[in-house]
């Protein structure tokens, strides 16, 4: 009995479970339906999508390929295409557009200059077909994208398109660049101008804005230009870059160093123009930060072919007349101008005599063989030299950099001792140079006196608002003692000739002590006082 109540209890259990696994299936076949109807709708949409597309690609290729015709009055350059097709329309109008190349004259303005560019000028070449092709999609007929309206619009009105000229001149790039490379223009900064001679001696030039050519706009005014017409004038467009600068501070940035003359009231007028004419070389020149000038070849040979006279100078401590007297007092003036500013000795020599114009180991001898001037610009900016000469002196203007707020340079020259000469040497006059006034023994003429000669040093002293800072020595000089030159006739007199007494003085061997010393610095403290003061 109870075996047949479990066996029941099975039975029911296992009918249950049936129809659960029945309903089970049954919404699984529901779902499996559903799906397939959603596979067949998106496989039906991808489908249109994929015909809409190969349509869309078909009907641009159509009407690119020109199968189709344009509608009737659509004119291109005001020719009538209306029922052609896309290749019939292009052949028509790029053979009026080649026929009408030669007529082309394109005029290019910039300010006061222009160029003109004609048809002729350019090389042929055929750009209409895309233009052709895109002005087909808008004026051919069963265009997808017009409506029944607008088309109708267009048939009753006709449609104008223009293409433009530039689509058939071949290298205009070119061309333009040619004409584009005459008009921009790098900046240029401002700068001073020299001009020694002129009452203002630096002018300021505001130098030059950067111009550049709006390419783009060029081009675009020259392409719809010539959609309207074959001959154009076109103002070139450009972009202005302006240069800014400190007027202020450039006209600050350089000022006059120092400047030095010296008089040369008492030479004779061919000396004078000897001093000129070297100094003059130097007016105006700039001199850039490391450079070296030399004194002779800035001056070149001193010839009568140059220009230069004969005047006085000095060889073997003797004043004689030779080409170029007075060159030295022109390199004089410049070196001591030179110092002053503080600019670079490299080479420089003194005289065998004293010069009277400058103080000892201030002067600075030039020979075009042996001895020159060369100094070398050690400063961070460019030196400007200005010379200038009257009747009565000559002199040097240095300008340059500001020197250190206060800073003032002066110069000092010390005689360290007198070197005592020898007094006079008699010659015999065995060439007969001064036979005209002495040809006897015991007849004599002086040709030299004898000079006393020197040590002295020179000082370069620095001050800073009126105190002395520094004080630098830049020479140590020895000017030679000269002897005296006297000749004597070399004739014997004839037996019973009386020989007059001479007047010529024999100066014998000069004693140097300590009052020399003092007399000597008495007598160069009045030629150039200022620089012999302790």
């Amino acid at each position: 009995m109870q075996e047949h109540t479990i066996s029941m209890k099975n039975e029911k259990k296992v009918k249950k479970d049936e129809k659960k696994v029945a309903k089970t299936l049954k919404k699984e076949k529901k779902s499996e339906k559903k799906r397939g109807k959603g596979f067949l709708w998106f496989l039906g949409i991808s489908a249109v999508s994929v015909a809409l597309l190969i349509g869309c690609q078909l009907f641009f290729e159509e009407a690119i390929s020109g199968n189709q015709v344009f509608y009737e009055n659509t004119k291109i350059n005001g020719i009538n295409v209306g029922g052609m097709n896309v290749a019939e329309a292009e052949n028509v109008v790029l053979t009026d557009m080649l026929n009408s190349k030669k007529d082309i004259q394109i005029e290019l303005k910039n300010k006061d200059k222009s160029w003109t560019l004609y048809g002729n000028d350019f090389e042929v070449t055929n750009k209409i077909q895309p233009v052709i092709a895109q002005i087909a999609r808008h004026g051919r007929k069963g265009n997808f994208f017009q409506n029944k309206i607008k088309e109708k619009e267009i048939q009753e009105n006709g449609l104008n398109f223009q293409i433009s000229y530039t689509n058939v001149l071949g290298n205009i790039d070119e061309k333009l660049d040619d004409i584009i490379s005459e008009v921009e223009q790098e900046s240029k900064q401002a700068s001073l101008i020299f001009e020694p001679d002129s009452k203002e001696v630096f002018k300021v030039d505001k130098g030059q804005n950067k111009v550049l050519v709006n390419r783009d706009l060029l081009y675009e005014n020259i392409d719809n230009a010539l959609k309207e017409d074959k001959k154009i004038s076109i103002d070139i467009p450009i972009i202005e870059i302006e240069n800014s600068f400190d007027l202020e501070a450039l006209k600050n940035s350089v000022v006059k160093r120092a400047s030095f003359s010296t008089s040369y009231a008492s030479s004779s007028a061919k000396r004078k123009e000897n001093v000129k004419r070297a100094l003059s070389n130097f007016n105006g020149m700039i001199i850039e930060p490391g450079q070296t000038i030399s004194f002779n070849e800035t001056t070149g040979p001193r010839t009568e072919e140059q220009g230069y006279n004969n005047a006085h100078i000095i060889v073997n401590g003797v004043y004689v007349d030779g080409v170029g007297g007075g060159v030295c007092q022109a390199s004089t003036t410049l070196y001591n101008a030179l110092i002053l500013s503080d600019i670079e000795i490299l080479s420089v020599n003194h005289h065998s005599l004293p010069a009277s114009y400058v103080p000892l180991s201030f002067d600075a001898m030039v020979s075009g063989s042996y001895s020159d001037l060369v100094f070398k610009n050690n400063l961070e900016n460019p030196i400007y030299i200005k010379t200038y000469a009257n009747d009565k002196e000559v002199g040097v203007e240095i300008y340059g950099q500001k020197f250190e707020d206060g800073i003032e340079i002066k110069r000092r020259a010390e005689l360290i001792k007198v070197i005592p000469h020898n007094g006079d040497k008699i010659v015999p006059d065995t060439k007969g140079e001064y036979s005209n006034k002495i040809l006897y023994k015991g007849e004599y003429e002086r040709v030299k006196y004898p000079r006393e000669g020197y040590e002295s040093k020179g000082y370069l002293q620095y001050y800073k608002n009126g105190e002395l800072i520094e004080e630098k020595e830049i020479r140590h000089d020895f000017y030679q003692p000269q002897d005296g030159i006297i000749m004597e006739g070399v004739e014997s007199p004839v037996e019973g000739m009386t020989i007059p007494a001479s007047d010529v003085k024999i100066i014998k061997p000069q004693k140097v002590n300590a009052q020399t010393l003092e007399n000597v610095k008495i007598k160069l403290e009045k030629i150039n006082p200022s620089e012999y003061n302790p």
